[in-house]
Protein backbone atom coordinates (compact mmCIF):
# COMPACT_ATOMS: atom_id res chain seq x y z
CA UNK A 1 0.00 0.00 0.00
CA UNK A 2 1.42 3.39 -1.00
CA UNK A 3 2.29 5.38 2.12
CA UNK A 4 1.21 9.02 2.28
CA UNK A 5 3.83 11.40 3.65
CA UNK A 6 1.99 14.21 5.44
CA UNK A 7 5.00 16.50 5.81
CA UNK A 8 5.15 18.78 2.73
CA UNK A 9 8.23 18.68 0.52
CA UNK A 10 9.94 21.60 -1.22
CA UNK A 11 11.48 21.30 -4.69
CA UNK A 12 13.62 24.34 -5.47
CA UNK A 13 14.96 25.49 -8.82
CA UNK A 14 18.15 27.47 -8.31
CA UNK A 15 18.51 28.78 -11.85
CA UNK A 16 21.29 28.07 -14.34
CA UNK A 17 23.31 29.92 -16.99
CA UNK A 18 20.30 30.52 -19.26
CA UNK A 19 17.73 31.29 -16.57
CA UNK A 20 17.80 33.33 -13.34
CA UNK A 21 15.19 34.73 -10.97
CA UNK A 22 16.90 38.04 -10.23
CA UNK A 23 14.43 39.66 -7.83
CA UNK A 24 10.76 39.65 -6.84
CA UNK A 25 8.28 41.67 -4.84
CA UNK A 26 5.15 43.84 -4.93
CA UNK A 27 3.38 41.20 -7.02
CA UNK A 28 6.03 41.00 -9.76
CA UNK A 29 9.22 39.12 -10.58
CA UNK A 30 12.34 40.00 -12.59
CA UNK A 31 13.92 37.15 -14.54
CA UNK A 32 16.70 36.69 -17.08
CA UNK A 33 16.22 34.40 -20.06
CA UNK A 34 19.63 34.28 -21.67
CA UNK A 35 20.58 37.80 -22.76
CA UNK A 36 17.13 39.28 -22.06
CA UNK A 37 15.38 40.31 -18.84
CA UNK A 38 11.65 40.40 -18.27
CA UNK A 39 9.16 41.45 -15.61
CA UNK A 40 6.09 39.31 -15.09
CA UNK A 41 3.24 39.45 -12.56
CA UNK A 42 3.35 37.01 -9.66
CA UNK A 43 0.72 37.32 -6.94
CA UNK A 44 2.80 35.29 -4.47
CA UNK A 45 5.63 37.85 -4.40
CA UNK A 46 4.08 39.63 -1.41
CA UNK A 47 7.31 41.15 -0.11
CA UNK A 48 9.37 44.20 -1.10
CA UNK A 49 11.93 43.90 -3.93
CA UNK A 50 15.56 43.79 -2.81
CA UNK A 51 16.78 45.92 -5.73
CA UNK A 52 15.87 49.60 -6.01
CA UNK A 53 15.57 49.52 -9.80
CA UNK A 54 14.80 46.84 -12.32
CA UNK A 55 16.10 46.83 -15.89
CA UNK A 56 14.13 44.76 -18.37
CA UNK A 57 13.57 44.50 -22.10
CA UNK A 58 9.91 43.68 -21.61
CA UNK A 59 7.10 43.50 -19.05
CA UNK A 60 3.84 41.58 -19.16
CA UNK A 61 0.99 43.80 -18.01
CA UNK A 62 -2.00 41.70 -16.89
CA UNK A 63 -5.61 42.37 -17.80
CA UNK A 64 -8.11 44.01 -15.51
CA UNK A 65 -9.42 40.77 -13.99
CA UNK A 66 -7.92 37.47 -12.87
CA UNK A 67 -8.51 35.68 -16.17
CA UNK A 68 -8.40 38.75 -18.39
CA UNK A 69 -5.20 38.06 -20.31
CA UNK A 70 -2.83 40.96 -20.76
CA UNK A 71 -0.08 42.13 -23.09
CA UNK A 72 3.65 42.63 -23.35
CA UNK A 73 5.19 46.10 -23.26
CA UNK A 74 8.75 46.45 -24.53
CA UNK A 75 11.50 48.90 -23.57
CA UNK A 76 14.01 47.38 -26.02
CA UNK A 77 13.86 45.06 -29.05
CA UNK A 78 13.20 41.37 -28.39
CA UNK A 79 13.30 38.74 -31.17
CA UNK A 80 9.69 38.04 -32.11
CA UNK A 81 10.64 34.60 -33.41
CA UNK A 82 12.36 33.73 -30.11
CA UNK A 83 15.93 32.88 -29.16
CA UNK A 84 17.68 29.62 -28.19
CA UNK A 85 18.26 28.58 -24.57
CA UNK A 86 19.33 25.32 -22.96
CA UNK A 87 18.92 23.35 -19.76
CA UNK A 88 21.56 20.65 -19.63
CA UNK A 89 21.54 18.77 -22.96
CA UNK A 90 18.06 20.01 -23.90
CA UNK A 91 17.86 23.09 -26.12
CA UNK A 92 14.66 25.03 -26.75
CA UNK A 93 13.32 28.34 -28.01
CA UNK A 94 12.27 31.02 -25.53
CA UNK A 95 9.61 33.42 -26.79
CA UNK A 96 7.25 36.00 -25.30
CA UNK A 97 3.83 34.32 -25.54
CA UNK A 98 0.37 35.90 -25.15
CA UNK A 99 -0.04 33.83 -21.98
CA UNK A 100 2.68 35.73 -20.01
CA UNK A 101 5.20 32.87 -19.98
CA UNK A 102 8.15 32.37 -22.33
CA UNK A 103 7.68 28.92 -23.81
CA UNK A 104 8.85 26.75 -20.92
CA UNK A 105 8.54 26.55 -17.14
CA UNK A 106 11.92 26.97 -15.39
CA UNK A 107 10.58 25.80 -12.03
CA UNK A 108 10.25 22.31 -13.57
CA UNK A 109 14.04 21.82 -13.78
CA UNK A 110 14.26 20.05 -10.38
CA UNK A 111 11.30 17.87 -11.41
CA UNK A 112 13.15 16.68 -14.50
CA UNK A 113 16.14 15.84 -12.30
CA UNK A 114 13.90 13.96 -9.85
CA UNK A 115 12.31 11.91 -12.63
CA UNK A 116 15.75 11.09 -13.98
CA UNK A 117 16.69 9.80 -10.53
CA UNK A 118 13.69 7.46 -10.53
CA UNK A 119 14.77 6.04 -13.91
CA UNK A 120 18.53 5.99 -13.30
CA UNK A 121 20.28 3.25 -15.25
CA UNK A 122 17.31 2.64 -17.53
CA UNK A 123 17.34 2.97 -21.30
CA UNK A 124 14.04 1.25 -21.99
CA UNK A 125 11.65 3.08 -19.64
CA UNK A 126 8.36 3.99 -21.35
CA UNK A 127 7.03 7.32 -20.06
CA UNK A 128 3.98 9.47 -20.76
CA UNK A 129 3.94 13.28 -20.74
CA UNK A 130 0.35 14.59 -20.65
CA UNK A 131 -0.14 18.31 -21.37
CA UNK A 132 3.43 18.15 -22.66
CA UNK A 133 3.54 21.72 -24.02
CA UNK A 134 6.81 22.53 -25.86
CA UNK A 135 8.53 19.28 -24.99
CA UNK A 136 11.39 20.30 -22.70
CA UNK A 137 10.38 17.70 -20.12
CA UNK A 138 9.77 15.13 -22.85
CA UNK A 139 13.27 15.57 -24.23
CA UNK A 140 14.75 15.26 -20.74
CA UNK A 141 12.82 12.00 -20.22
CA UNK A 142 13.84 10.62 -23.62
CA UNK A 143 17.31 9.89 -22.24
CA UNK A 144 15.79 6.93 -20.40
CA UNK A 145 13.61 5.40 -23.11
CA UNK A 146 10.57 6.00 -25.33
CA UNK A 147 8.28 8.92 -24.46
CA UNK A 148 4.68 9.59 -25.52
CA UNK A 149 4.12 13.36 -25.63
CA UNK A 150 0.48 14.52 -25.69
CA UNK A 151 -0.85 18.06 -26.00
CA UNK A 152 -4.06 19.46 -27.45
CA UNK A 153 -2.28 22.39 -29.12
CA UNK A 154 -0.89 21.78 -32.61
CA UNK A 155 1.30 24.85 -32.18
CA UNK A 156 2.84 23.54 -28.95
CA UNK A 157 3.54 20.11 -30.43
CA UNK A 158 5.09 21.73 -33.51
CA UNK A 159 7.33 23.79 -31.24
CA UNK A 160 8.23 20.64 -29.30
CA UNK A 161 9.37 19.00 -32.54
CA UNK A 162 11.48 22.07 -33.35
CA UNK A 163 13.01 21.91 -29.88
CA UNK A 164 13.93 18.28 -30.55
CA UNK A 165 15.70 19.40 -33.74
CA UNK A 166 17.45 22.22 -31.89
CA UNK A 167 18.65 19.70 -29.28
CA UNK A 168 19.85 17.21 -31.88
CA UNK A 169 17.36 14.67 -30.50
CA UNK A 170 15.14 13.95 -33.50
CA UNK A 171 16.25 10.31 -33.43
CA UNK A 172 15.07 9.86 -29.85
CA UNK A 173 12.03 7.51 -29.53
CA UNK A 174 9.30 10.12 -29.00
CA UNK A 175 5.68 9.90 -30.17
CA UNK A 176 4.35 13.44 -30.74
CA UNK A 177 0.56 13.38 -30.41
CA UNK A 178 -1.97 16.21 -30.80
CA UNK A 179 -4.94 15.09 -28.73
CA UNK A 180 -7.07 15.82 -25.70
CA UNK A 181 -5.01 14.45 -22.78
CA UNK A 182 -7.97 12.97 -20.89
CA UNK A 183 -9.38 11.23 -23.97
CA UNK A 184 -5.96 9.87 -24.89
CA UNK A 185 -5.38 8.48 -21.39
CA UNK A 186 -8.82 6.80 -21.42
CA UNK A 187 -8.06 5.15 -24.77
CA UNK A 188 -4.68 3.91 -23.48
CA UNK A 189 -6.48 2.30 -20.53
CA UNK A 190 -8.84 0.49 -22.92
CA UNK A 191 -5.80 -0.68 -24.90
CA UNK A 192 -4.29 -2.17 -21.76
CA UNK A 193 -1.16 0.01 -21.95
CA UNK A 194 1.24 0.56 -19.05
CA UNK A 195 3.98 3.12 -18.49
CA UNK A 196 7.02 3.20 -16.25
CA UNK A 197 6.44 6.86 -15.46
CA UNK A 198 3.83 9.57 -16.03
CA UNK A 199 4.07 13.33 -15.74
CA UNK A 200 1.01 15.54 -16.01
CA UNK A 201 0.70 19.30 -15.78
CA UNK A 202 -3.00 20.05 -16.32
CA UNK A 203 -4.25 23.62 -16.70
CA UNK A 204 -6.89 25.19 -14.50
CA UNK A 205 -9.12 25.52 -17.58
CA UNK A 206 -8.60 24.49 -21.17
CA UNK A 207 -10.05 23.19 -24.41
CA UNK A 208 -9.12 20.14 -26.45
CA UNK A 209 -8.53 20.11 -30.22
CA UNK A 210 -12.26 19.49 -30.84
CA UNK A 211 -13.50 22.02 -28.29
CA UNK A 212 -13.52 19.66 -25.31
CA UNK A 213 -13.76 21.64 -22.08
CA UNK A 214 -11.36 20.91 -19.22
CA UNK A 215 -12.01 22.13 -15.66
CA UNK A 216 -9.40 21.01 -13.16
CA UNK A 217 -11.54 20.45 -10.06
CA UNK A 218 -14.18 18.61 -12.10
CA UNK A 219 -12.03 16.46 -14.37
CA UNK A 220 -8.77 15.79 -12.49
CA UNK A 221 -10.07 12.84 -10.40
CA UNK A 222 -11.13 10.92 -13.52
CA UNK A 223 -7.88 11.64 -15.33
CA UNK A 224 -5.80 10.60 -12.33
CA UNK A 225 -7.82 7.38 -12.04
CA UNK A 226 -6.96 6.59 -15.67
CA UNK A 227 -3.31 7.39 -15.00
CA UNK A 228 -3.37 4.94 -12.10
CA UNK A 229 -4.68 2.27 -14.48
CA UNK A 230 -1.71 2.99 -16.77
CA UNK A 231 0.73 2.15 -13.95
CA UNK A 232 1.69 -1.24 -12.57
CA UNK A 233 3.47 -2.43 -9.43
CA UNK A 234 6.71 -2.27 -11.46
CA UNK A 235 6.20 1.35 -12.60
CA UNK A 236 8.53 3.98 -11.14
CA UNK A 237 6.66 7.28 -10.71
CA UNK A 238 3.82 9.68 -11.37
CA UNK A 239 4.33 13.44 -10.99
CA UNK A 240 1.40 15.89 -10.93
CA UNK A 241 1.80 19.68 -10.90
CA UNK A 242 -0.98 22.23 -10.54
CA UNK A 243 -0.71 26.00 -11.05
CA UNK A 244 -2.93 28.96 -10.18
CA UNK A 245 -5.61 27.22 -8.15
CA UNK A 246 -6.98 27.69 -4.65
CA UNK A 247 -6.09 24.16 -3.63
CA UNK A 248 -3.66 22.52 -1.21
CA UNK A 249 -1.00 20.04 -2.26
CA UNK A 250 -2.37 17.85 0.54
CA UNK A 251 -5.67 17.65 -1.38
CA UNK A 252 -3.82 16.36 -4.44
CA UNK A 253 -1.95 13.84 -2.32
CA UNK A 254 -5.16 12.71 -0.64
CA UNK A 255 -6.76 12.00 -4.02
CA UNK A 256 -3.64 10.16 -5.13
CA UNK A 257 -3.55 8.10 -1.90
CA UNK A 258 -7.12 6.93 -2.52
CA UNK A 259 -6.51 5.96 -6.15
CA UNK A 260 -3.05 4.45 -5.61
CA UNK A 261 -3.90 2.47 -2.45
CA UNK A 262 -3.10 -0.88 -4.11
CA UNK A 263 0.39 0.17 -5.26
CA UNK A 264 3.61 -0.04 -3.26
CA UNK A 265 5.79 3.01 -2.75
CA UNK A 266 5.38 6.51 -1.34
CA UNK A 267 3.14 9.51 -2.04
CA UNK A 268 4.59 12.95 -1.33
CA UNK A 269 3.36 16.49 -1.87
CA UNK A 270 4.47 20.08 -1.52
CA UNK A 271 5.53 23.20 -3.39
CA UNK A 272 7.68 23.99 -6.37
CA UNK A 273 9.71 27.17 -5.93
CA UNK A 274 12.45 29.16 -7.65
CA UNK A 275 15.28 30.74 -5.70
CA UNK A 276 16.37 34.32 -6.32
CA UNK A 277 20.00 35.10 -7.06
CA UNK A 278 22.39 37.06 -4.85
CA UNK A 279 22.45 38.21 -1.23
CA UNK A 280 19.25 37.73 0.75
CA UNK A 281 17.82 35.44 -1.91
CA UNK A 282 14.29 34.26 -1.22
CA UNK A 283 12.16 31.38 -2.47
CA UNK A 284 9.26 32.28 -4.73
CA UNK A 285 6.59 29.53 -4.77
CA UNK A 286 5.23 28.72 -8.22
CA UNK A 287 3.05 25.60 -8.05
CA UNK A 288 1.88 22.71 -5.89
CA UNK A 289 2.60 19.08 -6.64
CA UNK A 290 1.88 15.53 -5.61
CA UNK A 291 4.04 12.59 -6.64
CA UNK A 292 4.10 8.82 -6.31
CA UNK A 293 7.39 6.98 -6.40
CA UNK A 294 7.97 3.24 -6.25
CA UNK A 295 10.99 3.35 -3.96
Amino acid sequence: MAALTLQPQLMVGEGWDDYRLIDSGHGRKLESYGAYQFVRPDAQALWTPRLETWRAEGEFVPGSDEDGGGRWQYAAPVPAEGWPLSCGPVKFTAQCTPFRHLGFFPDMAPVWDWMGGQLAGRGDAATLNLFGYTGVGTLALSEYGPVTHVDASKKSVAQARLNAELSGMTERPVRWIVDDAAKFAAREVRRGKHYDGIILDPPKFGRGPEGEVWRLEEHLPGLLADCRALLSAESRFLFLTVYAVRMSSLALAGLMAELFADLPGTIEHGDLAVQEQGDGARLLPTAIFARWRNS
